[in-house]
């Protein structure tokens, strides 16, 4: 993927787009960013990709779901999985310490692990970044044009802040499946904001940063909106999220 990196010398409308995004930055939340890694193999998944349904619903929540690999052994094949959702998975396990795997997992905002079936818990979980996510948010503004996405990171007050990557997620709003095999043989599921591509496209050190990339550079990867995270180090808590959502930017095959 070829991509252009800006930071320092901004031209004055990259300027203007900072500026809005700080002045934004004390009045708006970025929402608090929810993955959950299940599968379609995985019958006690079911509730927690409902509730992945209702969390859409929460102007304040970034709701994602990944879906994983190792539950195809047990014979269904999941449509929708990746070793990449996989492999994050087994990052976050590392990062927290943890010597294994499960569904249903969610991560909440890169720090709090939770199942993904007991709402009330994830409730709470999401709440209590809600409260106090202003602490340390970075603002992230997308913006589209004909041939490129641009992605705007805004300077963090903290002059010793630690550096974070930048994550681009891809997602399909809905994808509704029939299984044929596994724990769900026979049901019909269907998975909202749905994450078929990820990607580390940049890093951020704490300085304004511009990220523009070419349409034509996610060809092929279907998606009906984009979501993009800044997390601190690879794995670890979330610290600016935004997402856009166009049904044109490229079609879902």
């Amino acid at each position: 993927m070829k991509l252009r990196l800006r930071a320092l010398a901004l031209p004055a409308a990259a300027a203007l787009v900072i500026c809005a995004l700080s002045a934004e930055a004390g009045s708006v939340k970025r929402p608090v960013v929810v993955e959950l890694f299940t599968s379609q193999g995985c019958a006690s998944c079911v509730p927690a990709d409902a509730l992945l349904a209702k969390l859409t619903k929460r102007p304040d929540v970034l709701p994602m779901s990944l879906s994983v690999t190792y539950w195809d052994m047990l014979g269904w094949k999941d449509t929708l999985a990746s070793e990449t959702n996989t492999r994050r998975q087994k990052a976050y396990a590392a990062a927290m310490g943890h010597s294994a795997v499960y569904t249903p997992q969610m991560i909440v905002d890169g720090t709090a692990d939770v199942v993904g079936s007991r709402e009330a818990q994830v409730q709470a979980a999401i709440d209590a970044r809600v409260r106090d996510v202003d602490a340390d948010a970075v603002p992230v503004a997308l913006h589209e044009t004909k041939d490129e996405l641009h992605i705007a990171i805004g300077a963090s007050s903290d002059k010793n802040a630690p550096p974070a990557t930048i994550w681009m997620f891809h997602m399909r709003g809905a994808a509704t499946v029939a299984i044929g095999g596994g724990e769900n043989d026979g049901r019909t599921m269907t998975y909202h904001n749905v994450v078929g591509d990820l990607r580390a496209v940049g890093q951020w050190r704490g300085e304004a940063l511009f990220i523009d990339l070419p349409r034509s550079s996610m060809e092929g990867l279907p998606h009906d909106s984009v979501a993009v995270v800044v997390q601190r180090g690879s794995y670890g808590h979330i610290v600016g999220a935004a997402a856009l959502a166009h049904p044109d930017f490229s079609p879902v095959e």
